[in-house]
């Protein structure tokens, strides 16, 4: 391309760019980018109250509805999405043993070994990847590291990475191909 040509495309990107700020009013733009923000982090702030109850349960042995009233007490609750909080917790305890039972193939030691946060973590994470196709399996492998950095410990979430990726492999083996090829 010519430095002429050059020139006059990059003079069309800018008159665009231009016109296209004057055209999209500030404020619906600065509230889609907060819409998009918030929807991310409600749902993230529901895994991390989700880790809270599902780590709280394994301790503490307590009732479902026990820890869905400790729950709504936590500063973070109000920044969570409620519903999907609620559906992933009720999820995760009613399907406890499946989960674990296919947790047993993908790591190193025993699972009674597991930490506590990183075995809960693998327990979220795993019920997403068996029982919610909705969402993509690298988004429950990302939002399962995110976790473990978090909460977890030093090299966690490199752990969880690895377990979650052959987890994943196995379970929503399809979506892995299709994604790989």
């Amino acid at each position: 391309m010519s430095e002429t040509n050059k020139a006059a495309v990059t003079s069309l990107v800018i008159e665009n760019e231009a016109v296209a700020e004057r055209n999209v009013p500030k404020t619906s733009s600065a509230k889609a980018a907060t819409v998009k923000k918030s929807g991310s982090k409600n749902r993230r702030k529901s895994r991390e109250l989700v880790l809270k109850a599902v780590y709280r349960g394994m301790l503490n042995q307590s009732a479902l509805s026990q820890v869905f009233r400790d729950m709504v007490d936590d500063p973070d609750y109000n920044k969570a999405d409620e519903a999907y909080f609620k559906q992933l917790l009720s999820a995760v305890t009613e399907h406890l043993e499946e989960i674990d039972a296919q947790l047993v193939n993908f790591v190193d030691r025993p699972i009674v070994e597991l930490s506590p946060v990183e075995h809960a973590i693998l327990r979220i994470a795993g019920c997403e990847l068996m029982f919610d196709l909705s969402i993509p399996y690298r988004v429950v492998i990302n939002e399962g590291v995110e976790l473990a950095k978090v909460f977890g410990g030093i090299d966690g979430h490199k752990y969880i990475n690895g377990v979650l990726d052959k987890f994943a492999a196995d379970v929503r083996s399809a979506e892995v191909a299709r994604t790989k090829a």
